[in-house]
């Protein structure tokens, strides 16, 4: 309960003049009678003071004109009832005049008093309902939605804060018409950022409350809400600059290793082929080196349009029925190192998926092309099971595991476990862009992709795809088999 609403306060508007009228009779003939239990302690004349808080409570609550009449009721009560000669409304003593005189003149002061009070109390009220318009206003505009969001919210809390049947906010500078009038909201400097449209007709009172406290402030909240906006933009920009600039360099660091050292392969064994003292087992052992070279070059590049095309988010899937033993085993005959390595394991209850064939190839060669770098020629195992409405996939390798910090991280394009050990106990010096292109795969199917590992006990990359019933026109057909890639 608000201050001013406590009982025995008064409030900002007067209660109901019924209720006054009730009152201030009920109070005279209380007081009426009192005097009449009172006469044998003190001078009638004297007892006159027992109608005065009848016309202070009246005179404070209801105002000058109901205080007035309970002084008139009062001074005509005290004489018809106790002044002498009692039973008329004459006053044999002028003395007793004093009585309506002090009466009149407490009502007078009582309710001039009381209508101050009122009125700060009134105005009170307005600042306290102002000031909270204002924080609202501000949480609407500085929550953390864009401004232009935030816009129509804040307008229909100054038309419910004001009573209004209407009001909207718009950037920029409007121009009223014949139903709304413009009113211009500033900022600190006086330029113009936005335009309250009301409607037209306010009472004076609305109007001036508007003009004095709520446009200032509304003008100066939406100012900072657009600088906010604009230094987020700035910020977001920079951001991605600056992750720009990182995938520039760290494609720069591709290009400089991993594209060159295939280049300076080929471009040596090419020299030596022509020459005329290369033997044939030598000319034979450097055009495998030159097709080895050049098919890591491929893949390299491969992998380079892979990530090109789901940055720019052009790898849309072409959605089909496939099973996912067929695309695990296409993903495991394109390695050709993986020959007796892979171990696969389908649940028979694994329902086909509705995906890209390609797409998931491609993500569980990657997938299994790095199981097989690190598990040190040990066995990597593949198992597919049904999880609820979901189908889990799990590629389990051997190796030497991943730390936590490395496994934030692994994800992300030319990111690289800088002291992984490889199968061959020399460091690995790959792209990096392998689970970085397996994740953006699967996601664009609706998938996800996790990994869970300790340190010296290998990896469990799991990947989670969805399950969905098939049309009634999808349940005789045979599912699409995986593109190879």
């Amino acid at each position: 309960m608000l201050p001013s609403e406590r009982p025995g306060t008064l409030r900002a508007s007067r209660p109901e003049l019924r209720l006054g009228i009730a009152v201030s009779v009920g109070s005279v003939a209380a007081a009426t009678a009192a005097i009449y239990a009172l006469k044998g302690l003190a001078p009638v004349v004297s007892l006159s003071v027992v109608y005065l808080p009848a016309v202070l409570v009246v005179a404070a609550y209801w105002g000058l004109p109901l205080g007035l009449a309970a002084a008139l009721l009062s001074a005509a009560a005290f004489n018809f009832f106790h002044l002498p000669p009692v039973g008329r409304f004459t006053i044999a003593d002028s003395r007793n005049w004093v009585a309506l005189g002090a009466f009149t003149t407490v009502a007078v002061a009582v309710s001039t008093i009381a209508d101050v009070a009122r009125s700060r109390a009134l105005e009170a009220d307005r600042r306290r309902a102002e000031a909270d318009l204002a924080a609202a206003l501000a949480r609407e505009l500085l929550a953390g939605s864009e401004t232009a969001d935030a816009l129509a919210a804040t307008a229909r809390r100054v038309a419910e804060a004001l009573g209004l049947s209407s009001a909207s906010i718009e950037l920029g500078v409007r121009a009223g018409d014949e139903r709304r009038q413009a009113l211009a909201l500033r900022g600190a400097d006086g330029t113009q950022v936005a335009t309250l449209l009301v409607p037209t007709g306010l009472s004076a009172d609305a109007e001036q409350r508007l003009l004095t406290h709520v446009v200032p402030a509304l003008g100066a909240l939406v100012a900072i809400a657009l600088r906010r906006d604009a230094l987020q933009a700035e910020a977001v920009e920079t951001a991605a600059l600056r992750r720009s600039d990182d995938v520039k360099t760290a494609v720069l660091r591709a290009v400089s290793h991993d594209l060159r050292t295939p280049v300076t392969a080929i471009v040596a064994a090419g020299h030596a082929l022509g020459t005329g003292s290369v033997s044939p087992s030598e000319r034979t052992e450097l055009s495998a080196a030159v097709v080895q070279e050049g098919e890591k070059l491929a893949g390299l590049v491969d992998k380079l349009l892979d990530l090109s095309r789901l940055q720019a988010g052009r790898a849309e899937p072409r959605r089909d029925w496939i099973s996912l033993e067929d695309v695990v085993l296409a993903a495991r005959d394109g390695l050709p190192e993986s020959a007796g390595q892979v171990r696969i394991a389908i649940d028979p209850d694994v329902p086909p998926v509705r995906a890209d064939g390609a797409h998931l190839e491609r993500a569980f060669a990657n997938l299994l092309e790095n199981a097989l770098r690190y598990s040190g020629g040990l066995p990597v195992s593949v198992h597919a099971r049904r999880s609820g409405s979901r189908v889990v996939v799990r590629v389990v390798d051997q190796g030497p595991g991943i730390g936590p910090a490395e496994r934030v991280r692994i994800f992300e394009p030319f990111y690289r476990i800088p002291t992984r050990p490889a199968s061959s106990g020399e460091a690995w010096t790959g792209s990096g862009l392998g689970l970085a292109i397996a994740k953006g795969f699967v996601e664009a199917n609706g998938g996800t992709i996790s990994v869970d590992s300790l340190p010296g006990q290998g990896s469990s990359f799991m990947v989670s795809l969805p399950i969905e019933e098939p049309a009634v026109s999808d349940r005789h057909r045979e599912p699409a088999a995986p593109l190879s890639t």
